[in-house]
């Protein structure tokens, strides 16, 4: 790990929603060698990050920091774009309402709001940080994620090989279950034929070549595969001259288990053999137990 990048200091700044994941996400920061510090009051982040001889820095900010506001740490990240003697960048960590307040019944902990019923305190804290969201440079939604997950996506983006240039994350999904939050892109493909309708095929997945290969012999598979592919390689390196840090792209099926999963795999496949740094995830393979659920489909 190089503790510089073009002689700038690696500046984090870690935010979101109390539950979210922000203590998980410092920690493994600091297992990568940031130094790191919790809840440094925002007047002090400017001075600490222009210290002499500093080597990559990880802060994390919540409500309960002092001095906090939204408005106090998007002039914080006004600083960051403009100072040069670090390189700055504004991690979000996003979750869903419902699974905030599931997280604080699980774990009987008290919400930082604790003066308010534990449902008005999470409303509140994430309008409180409405704003930041869509200023952030990595956005990572730990709704579906284990903390296991978490760590990995956090050592992607801010590991060895992931805090320059563009990273891309594809992923599939199974449109019962909604579209993921946070995708550029999202492609459906449902109109390639289904291995759920085979009974061979079924318990199996889009990672089986025997899978892979029934929905190869869609006559529409060549050109969806090939028109999806010409365009990446016309937007990835548009987007990394642009300086955008990630680029995430969603194959959705009716089960999420073998066409998105196959295009996932298959598109993954070809980014990383062109060179591009991609990571790939199957949100409802993850879900699932080695039981195949009556009435799925892929």
């Amino acid at each position: 790990m190089t503790d510089a990048i073009h002689g700038r200091t690696p500046l984090v700044i870690v935010t979101g929603p109390s539950g979210a994941g922000r203590t998980t996400a410092i920690r493994v920061l600091e297992d990568l060698r940031f130094e790191v510090i919790d809840n440094l009051p925002l007047s002090l982040i400017e001075q600490v990050a222009t210290g002499t001889e500093r080597g990559p820095l990880a802060i994390g900010v919540d409500v309960r920091t002092r001095g906090f506001s939204a408005s106090n740490l998007l002039d914080i990240i006004a600083w960051m774009q403009e100072e040069p003697s670090v390189a700055g960048q504004l991690l979000y960590l996003d979750c869903t309402e419902e699974v905030l307040l599931r997280r604080f019944s699980e774990t009987r902990r008290r919400h930082p709001l604790e003066d308010q019923a534990a449902a008005s305190a999470v409303a509140r804290e994430v309008d409180l940080l409405s704003g930041l969201k869509d200023r952030a440079d990595v956005v990572i939604d730990t709704t579906d994620l284990s903390p296991h997950d978490l760590k990995a996506e956090i050592a992607k983006w801010f590991g060895p090989e992931g805090r320059t240039g563009l990273s891309v994350s594809v992923q599939s999904f199974s449109y019962k279950r909604g579209i993921p939050r946070g995708l550029d892109m999202v492609l459906d493909c449902r109109f390639l034929r289904n291995p759920h309708w085979q009974a061979a095929l079924r318990p199996l997945t889009g990672q089986d070549s025997d899978v892979a290969e029934y929905v190869q012999g869609d006559p529409r598979h060549d050109a969806f595969f090939r028109q999806v592919s010409d365009l990446l390689d016309l937007l990835i390196p548009a987007y990394r001259d642009e300086g955008k840090a990630y680029f995430s792209v969603g194959f959705g099926c009716t089960g999420g288990r073998h066409r998105s999963v196959y295009m996932t795999e298959a598109i993954g496949k070809r980014l990383a053999e062109a060179g591009t740094r991609v990571s790939i995830r199957h949100r409802e393979l993850a879900r699932q137990t080695t039981t195949v659920v009556k009435g799925q489909e892929g």
